[in-house]
């Protein structure tokens, strides 16, 4: 009886579902999403939109007929491959999905979810692991850029439990040191686009920045915000968030990237100055939504600019010095460090070889998705 019982739920499910797709579901550092291998996808892109836009439930407000969180930083997708390139290991596209819009977004890259694809690749057998550490190198599909990540791996297997910690994520795990190795203007070709330290747009300073994903900086002063406001503070004050739009629209058409309407690029970060022994603080949007951490992408970015005379984040934040530099960013869960290798021979930009970050990832299913 209870094998007849399955045999039917099984039939069931094939007769309501049109296709079934291995994945994992996985936080990587303060996101969440889900892990697809690209060979388990359609090869045409509109079809695969459709698919994942169906896996996670959108468009629809709750995404209650999918693997969707409700949120931006719980709509996203790592689809990973091994890669044919000599000096990486495997390749990761990143997606944005749509919420509540039918947008599959592949602009942006997303550093958290990164720092899950090294488990990932190991546990889908991509690549081996060693005694140890496992390195693997990445590449960037979204963005054209190499990063590498290290992930524990005592005795060849993968160490999940752990004493490090990100804010944001409840508890602890075992520290993914994770690597941006070209984030001088992997995006436009220079790491400020429009060939100045500092413009001005819609009569207020910003700085454009590419590195990782284009990012605008500004002061939240300069928007008649203190900065140190919670995301739901802001994403309340709505003649606020018209206006910071505005600004992001305009320093998209100066930076070269086009129209950013229904774009998440560029992204945009309110500074102010440190209050809890960091060296600056920001507020980063989604962009329509005040981020409840931070992007690591968004952090590498204001920490570089941080170092570099005349932006917006260096007049206002504190500084170190040496060839390893690490920026504490304070943000609404706490703070996030950002570690930048400096050649002491070069000037500022061209003198940042690569940014690091610690994060944590911890795999929560393993199984197929109905779509």
């Amino acid at each position: 009886m209870h094998e007849i019982g399955e045999q039917l739920k099984t039939a069931t499910i094939s007769e309501m579902t049109k296709q079934a797709i291995p994945c994992v579901v996985m936080r990587g550092g303060t996101s969440k999403g889900v892990y697809l291998l690209a060979r388990d996808l359609p090869s045409d892109i509109n079809e695969r939109d459709r698919l994942l836009l169906s896996i996670m439930g959108s468009p629809d407000p709750r995404q209650i007929d999918g693997l969707g969180g409700a949120t931006t930083l719980t709509s996203k997708v790592a689809i990973v491959s091994t890669s044919s390139r000599e000096d990486c290991d495997v390749e990761y596209l990143f997606a944005q999905v749509g919420v509540d819009t039918s947008v599959v977004d592949t602009g942006p890259t997303c550093g958290n979810m990164l720092t899950g694809v090294g488990t990932f690749a190991i546990l889908r057998g991509l690549v081996k692991t060693s005694d140890g550490e496992t390195d693997i190198r990445v590449w960037d599909v979204n963005t054209e850029s190499r990063m590498n990540i290290v992930v524990p791996t005592p005795g060849g297997c993968i160490e999940y439990e752990g004493e490090a910690s990100i804010d944001g994520v409840p508890g602890t795990a075992a520290p993914i040191h994770v690597e941006f190795l070209d984030v001088l203007g992997p995006t436009t070709g220079r790491l400020f686009p429009t060939g100045n330290f500092r413009d001005v747009i819609e009569g207020v300073d910003v700085s454009c920045i590419d590195s990782v994903n284009p990012v605008v900086l500004l002061h939240a002063s300069d928007l008649g915000e203190s900065g140190h406001e919670d995301p739901a503070q802001l994403d309340s004050d709505h003649p606020m968030l018209i206006r910071l739009e505005e600004i992001r629209r305009g320093a998209s058409l100066a930076m070269g990237l086009g129209d950013a309407t229904d774009r998440v690029l560029p992204k945009i970060a309110l500074l102010s100055p440190p209050i809890a022994g960091g060296h600056i603080c920001s507020r980063y949007f989604t962009p329509t939504h005040c981020h409840e951490a931070h992007a690591v992408s968004g952090a590498i970015a204001v920490a570089i600019a941080a170092q570099c005379p005349g932006t917006v984040a260096e007049d206002i934040g504190r500084h170190e010095d040496g060839d390893r530099r690490t920026v504490t960013i304070e943000h609404p869960s706490g703070h996030l460090d950002v570690v930048l290798r400096i050649d002491p021979d070069l000037p500022p930009p061209d003198a940042v070889i690569s940014a690091g970050v610690i994060r944590t990832a911890r795999p929560i299913m393993d199984g197929t998705v109905f779509a």
